[in-house]
């Protein structure tokens, strides 16, 4: 049985040591996946104008190439070089929601996410993505620091 590791990447410097982290544990394990995946932050209860909802999809679309050109594709073409087994998948979403459903919907044991430090107004209100995944999620999650 394959042991699949979702690891969240946001194009940061924790991000690069959560990947370097799941990529330590993947070369352990005799048979393993890592899903990388990268999620771009996303509300649908977003109000814009009428003229930003005809962009909206475009602009999706190019944010979607921009994240799997820059960050995803290295990623995974890195962890093939080295051996390991991996995918990558970008999409948009609350980042906790999103990486939680990625690992069920692929039957991944684990999460691994780098943490960011973002202080701010916003967070100290709604807390961090990583903090909401931590509190919610359906797997194990590891926050790498």
């Amino acid at each position: 049985m394959t042991v699949k590791i979702v690891v969240g990447l946001d194009g940061t410097e924790t991000g690069e040591r959560a990947l370097t982290f799941a990529r330590d544990i993947a070369s352990r394990l005799e048979n393993s996946a890592l899903i990388v995946a990268y999620v771009i932050e996303w509300s649908p209860f977003t109000f814009q104008t009428a003229e930003e909802n005809e962009k909206r999809h475009k602009r999706r679309e190019e944010e979607i190439k921009i994240a799997t050109t820059r960050v995803v594709t290295p990623a995974v073409e890195k962890l093939n070089d080295a051996g390991i087994q991996a995918q990558g998948l970008v999409q948009h979403g609350d980042v906790a929601e999103t990486l939680n459903r990625i690992a069920t919907e692929h039957g991944a044991s684990q999460i691994i996410v780098g943490r960011v430090s973002n202080d701010g107004f916003t967070k100290r209100i709604f807390g961090s993505s990583t903090q909401n995944l931590v509190m919610h999620a359906d797997v194990p999650v590891t926050v790498v620091g």
